[in-house]
């Protein structure tokens, strides 16, 4: 199903192209600051994020679902996504149910204030229990 596995984070960073990572690691550092206490892993050969349950991660193009890239640049998403509040609709669903994301080429510091206000409203939906 993926074409790479890695063990650890480093390697997965190793791995990528430089933009790629580059983007990553401004992810991982929004991620970081803003939810001190969360544990990062790799699932999937990719970083998820959890306290409670998990509330994102981050995926890289370079690391395939399948035999085709499914999108270009990283895409962040938040996997109880549709328990936020998006009236904007600035994630994306696709056909999915739960999981929402955002595709980034760059990041804009309107992307990471808005993934911000995300990040810390998935901190309180992971504080609250809720699932539904």
């Amino acid at each position: 199903m993926l074409n790479v596995k890695f063990s650890r984070i480093e390697d997965l960073l190793d791995f990528l192209p430089t933009k790629e990572r580059q983007l990553i690691e401004q992810l991982r550092e929004l991620v970081f600051e803003n939810i001190p206490d969360v544990t990062e892993r790799l699932s999937y050969s990719v970083p998820y994020y959890k306290r409670n349950k998990d509330i994102c991660f981050i995926w890289p193009a370079s690391v395939l679902w399948g035999k085709n890239k499914s999108h270009k640049g990283v895409r962040f998403g938040f996997t109880r996504g549709h328990l936020l509040t998006d009236e904007a609709a600035y994630l994306e669903r696709g056909t999915r149910k739960q999981v929402f994301w955002k595709d980034f080429a760059k990041l804009t510091k309107p992307d990471i204030e808005t993934l911000r206000q995300y990040l810390l409203e998935a901190v309180l939906i992971d504080e609250s229990g809720t699932t539904m």
